[in-house]
């Protein structure tokens, strides 16, 4: 019969697990992937280097992991605006969506630009492959859904979904490797709203970004 964890000792471990992840975002969202070593990461959460390693095999593991959370909560926030019911128009929801998205990765400018392009651990890259078709699922949909209803001229919605998200991806990696606030904040976060809606095919002048200050940080 394998070996079962009391309750106890199973908490204690995931509670310490779950202090590594935050820990490692945490010197992430300040440093970069190259600041997050397996020692800054220990003594950030108070434990010992090979205590870690109780809990991910490398750092390339604990990496990963820090990714696939991150990037889950902008991809929820994503597809909650895409596939809602405000604004009624699938446009109108499309505009929203990467205004929102571009305006919590101006917030965390710092960890966003880490999670888009900052070189990182095989095990990273291949989630961002991953993502990235997850990022292509969301759009397609509300791109074909905006073809249904007119909004959209006919087109391939999974073409024109990898194009958005890699134009997207495109622009901040530009922008925010370096501090983007107040007008040229908005600015860019209108820019990219307007790029998606051209994407799509669907008119620009319909729709505006919601303000700067209403877009939730990262937590």
């Amino acid at each position: 019969m394998p070996y079962r964890q009391p309750p106890r000792v199973a908490r204690r471990r995931a509670a310490v697990r779950e202090r590594l992840v935050a820990e490692a975002t945490r010197i992430i969202a300040s440093s970069g992937w190259s600041g997050a070593t397996v020692a800054a990461v220990a003594a950030a959460a108070g434990i010992s280097t090979g205590a870690v390693y109780q809990h991910f095999p490398n750092k390339g593991a604990l990496a990963a992991e820090v990714f696939r959370r991150a990037t889950q909560r902008e991809l929820d926030v994503l597809s909650s605006v895409l596939a809602g019911t405000a604004p009624a128009s699938a446009a109108g929801r499309l505009a929203h969506g990467v205004g929102l998205f571009a305006q919590r990765a101006i917030l965390g400018r710092r960890l966003a630009h880490a999670l888009i392009a900052e070189p990182a651990d095989p095990p990273v890259v291949q989630e961002r492959t991953a993502y990235r078709r997850r990022y292509h699922e969301v759009f397609a949909a509300v791109i074909t859904e905006g073809i249904g209803t007119g909004e959209m001229p006919q087109q391939d919605a999974s073409v024109t979904a990898a194009a958005l998200t890699g134009g997207v991806a495109e622009v901040l990696i530009g922008q925010l490797s370096a501090p983007v606030d107040g007008p040229a904040a908005r600015s860019l976060v209108a820019e990219l709203t307007a790029l998606a809606l051209r994407c799509a095919g669907a008119p620009t002048t319909q729709f505006a970004p919601p303000p700067l200050e209403a877009a939730c940080p990262r937590p």
